[in-house]
């Protein structure tokens, strides 16, 4: 597959001068202002004039005018491809954030009108695919609205598999949504093939056509690389391969023209490199390559709630945690229309707190997640239990809370997600039977498996103070261990701590004593009772410690290692980590 769509391909600028021009050809279009309160409803409304509006729209979105930007694309949706799209992806985004089944429905509603507004402007009666069309009849016989209409009938479908994953509680759910996405994959790379053969590359609307395409190949490209063959085939995408290179270069140069669709561009490279990496990724570094891209979108949107969450995030993986903490404060006070992206900022602040140490500020977000938010009642219940272990008694009486009673009620929260259990859910909602009706476990115990689990050590590890503060909590939780230990749960504690001891001792570059920490865990695994997952995900670290020292092939055997073990907690996530390191092993060798 081609990095690029047009003449580029072979006359590759560089990023600067194209993050140059893409700000050059932005200033001489029309600015939007955040003063203009009142939009003009259009009259007419044809290619050019519905590409400007929806522009205004996204606008309107990015200066956290949701209300008004929903307003402006909704009267178009049903006569005009592009309001119909953008009016669906507001809805999707709106229903991801809530997670209401009324907005869910809505956003299915809304994506399902958007494809049979674009089936309309699509071509009919064609039984062979456009580029075979082309090579046929020749370029002249495709109009470039029927492309346009391709591309965001392409886009609409991917909306529709994202809200039926969030739907459907069953295989049937599943499958539908990867047969759409198979589709939708089929047509990008169909259109594909056909731009490069388009004489007139100077329209007005061209360069939002090449732009969607980009995104939409640049997306899947991505997506696939990071999914294992076994779970391609059960989504029924078969040989469909991604590379992941290709798919961020693609995702690169679309974020950095002017086009309709640059802004999901520049949004999926920020969840990629903010979140993806760091739960999946074996990158040796949190060093972001789109970070002056980024900064260009947040100097034309400065009080861009999302822009600015994700600008909070990049300073926490830096290691600047308190910089993180007052970006996302002054995230909820910009506005309050969305209340939901507020419990993001929650989310991470409590994530801020935790890293800190600062149990009684960590709590109150955890509390107020649990109030407010649909998204996880199960984490949240959990996240305030094992954060009630740590605080005094007094203050776990001045807030009227029992810690237990949290712990124990994680398993009656917990959601289904095609037809089961959420896998991180099951694993807290087990966990917290535990340790609500156990005593004798060390009370930062059940902190430091979920800071394991959300990756929240990786995180830190940019700030090596953080990383040696965590450790000597560790170090205290052994030592009592030892000196009191569980007699049904002794051997499956103590080897979580050498797990976590060995992944702290990695960051701070004792290589060697992590090492032999690791290996404790692997020792012992015919005495564990219980946490069978310590095992395969001590193979992970252990194989990621011997990448970092160069050694591929001890690295390679300890990743090949896990395949050999089942049915354990969070297997799905370890099998996506496996699959990457290993690709990126293959890629240095």
């Amino acid at each position: 597959m081609s990095l690029a769509l047009s003449e580029r391909e072979n006359d590759k600028e560089d990023d600067f001068t194209s993050l140059t021009l893409w700000k050059e050809e932005n200033d001489k279009e029309d600015k939007f202002e955040d003063a203009y309160e009142i939009i003009p409803a259009a009259t007419t409304m044809n290619l050019v004039s519905s590409l400007e509006e929806c522009t205004t729209g996204l606008y309107l979105f990015l200066n956290n005018r949701f209300s008004d930007a929903i307003n402006l694309v909704h009267p178009w949706s049903k006569s005009s491809i592009y309001h119909a799209l953008i009016y669906s992806i507001l809805m999707v985004v709106k229903a991801v954030l809530t997670f209401d089944p009324q907005d869910i429905e809505v956003g299915m509603t809304a994506t399902k009108e958007a494809l049979k507004t674009c089936n309309n402007f699509r071509r009919k009666g064609r039984m062979i695919s456009f580029s075979r069309l082309v090579s046929k009849h020749g370029i002249k016989s495709v109009k470039e609205e029927e492309l346009h209409a391709e591309v965001c009938y392409a886009e609409c479908l991917i909306l529709k598999s994202t809200v039926t994953f969030m739907q459907d509680e069953n295989i049937l759910g599943f499958l539908k949504s990867g047969i759409s996405l198979g589709l939708s994959h089929q047509i990008y790379k169909d259109c594909q093939q056909i731009l490069t053969q388009i004489p007139n590359k100077q329209s007005k609307t061209y360069r939002h056509l090449v732009g969607g395409v980009k995104f939409g190949l640049g997306a899947f490209n991505l997506a696939l690389s990071l999914v294992p063959p076994k779970t391609l085939k059960l989504l029924d995408i078969v040989g469909y391969y991604g590379n992941k290179e290709v798919g961020l270069s693609l995702l690169h140069e679309s974020a950095s023209e002017s086009h309709i669709n640059n802004i999901l561009s520049i949004l999926t490279l920020l969840f990629y490199y903010n979140y993806i990496c760091v739960a999946f990724g074996v990158e040796k570094d949190h060093t972001s390559p789109i970070e002056d891209l980024f900064l260009i979108y947040l100097q034309k949107f400065p009080k861009c709630v999302i822009l600015k969450f994700f600008h909070a995030r990049f300073h926490m993986l830096e290691g600047k945690i308190e910089n993180a903490q007052l970006i996302l404060e002054e995230c909820i006070f910009i506005q309050n229309e969305w209340k939901q992206l507020n419990h993001l900022c929650y989310w991470e602040l409590m994530w801020c707190h935790i890293f800190l140490q600062d149990w009684k500020q960590a709590y109150h977000y955890a509390d107020q997640l649990f109030q407010n938010s649909r998204w996880s009642k199960a984490m949240y219940s959990y996240s305030k239990a094992m954060l009630l272990a740590l605080l005094p008694s007094e203050f776990t009486k001045s807030v009227s809370e029992d810690m237990n009673s949290h712990f124990i009620k994680v398993d009656s929260l917990r959601i289904r997600f095609l037809g089961t259990s959420v896998p991180i859910e099951k694993f807290v909602a087990e966990k917290g039977q535990r340790y609500g009706t156990t005593t004798g476990w060390f009370t930062a115990q059940p902190l430091l498996e979920f800071v394991y689990a959300w990756s929240g050590f990786r995180i830190m590890s940019k700030k090596l103070q953080l990383i040696s503060c965590w450790l000597s909590i560790i170090n205290k939780g052994e030592d009592l261990l030892r000196k009191n230990p569980n007699k049904d749960y002794g051997t499956d504690d103590i080897s979580l701590l050498n797990l976590l001891k060995g992944l702290c001792l990695k960051y701070l570059g004792e290589y060697s004593t992590a090492e032999e920490y690791f290996i404790r865990v692997i020792q012992n695994e015919k005495l564990l009772k219980y946490d069978h997952y310590l095992v395969p995900y001590t193979y992970y670290e252990l194989g990621i410690l011997y990448y970092l020292k160069g050694d591929y092939v001890s690295a390679t055997k300890n990743l090949d290692n896990i395949k050999n073990y089942k049915d354990y907690s969070m297997e799905a996530r370890l099998q996506f980590r496996a699959h990457v390191a290993l690709e990126q092993i293959a890629k240095e060798k």
